[in-house]
């Protein structure tokens, strides 16, 4: 590894440890030239994946996309970076576990929508008015309509008691 201030290839590595659950190893060198230290990161290449778009057209996977699209529907939102960073990694994961050489946008987009439904469901309404492209009030409420059911109803067992 050449290090970044002298360029010289002659470092001794004298820390490592994992990080993001065990998927990458950071390492503290030093140069054994100019005595500077500075930090690696090591991780597993990942397996080249293509998105098959709606159109048949098809495109490397690109995760930043999906870190995008979580943003633009959380903006402004009161939900905690570690939530929406958990919820990226195991949409990653899950897309790498499923997925050999393709997957369907259709496939990415239902996964973000399941996890946003679980996080927040304004989050979830905006990004799903983009993504099933509404064309007016009716094909919203017909998207909020199970969300709202499903909210009645957990509401009604939490008033439940067994005591009464």
């Amino acid at each position: 590894m050449k290090c970044p201030y002298c360029n010289v290839d002659n470092d001794k590595v004298i820390d490592s440890r994992t990080g993001e659950n065990g998927y990458v190893i950071r390492r503290r060198r030093e140069c054994q030239q100019c005595l500077k230290r500075f930090t690696t990161y090591e991780k597993v290449a990942e397996v080249e994946i293509r998105v098959v778009k709606r159109d048949k057209s098809r495109e490397p996977f690109n995760p930043e996309k999906i870190r995008l699209g979580l943003e633009r529907a959380l903006w402004k939102r009161p939900v905690p970076t570690e939530a929406v960073e958990r919820v990226l990694r195991e949409i990653l994961q899950e897309i790498y576990e499923e997925s050999d050489t393709e997957i369907e946008s259709s496939e990415i987009g239902e996964k973000l929508m399941r996890k946003l439904a679980e996080i927040d469901h304004v989050a979830y309404i905006r990004f799903a008015s983009v993504y099933r492209q509404f064309r007016d009030i009716h094909d919203l409420v017909e998207e909020v309509q199970p969300l709202l059911q499903r909210n009645s109803l957990a509401k009604s067992r939490s008033r439940y008691s067994p005591d009464e």
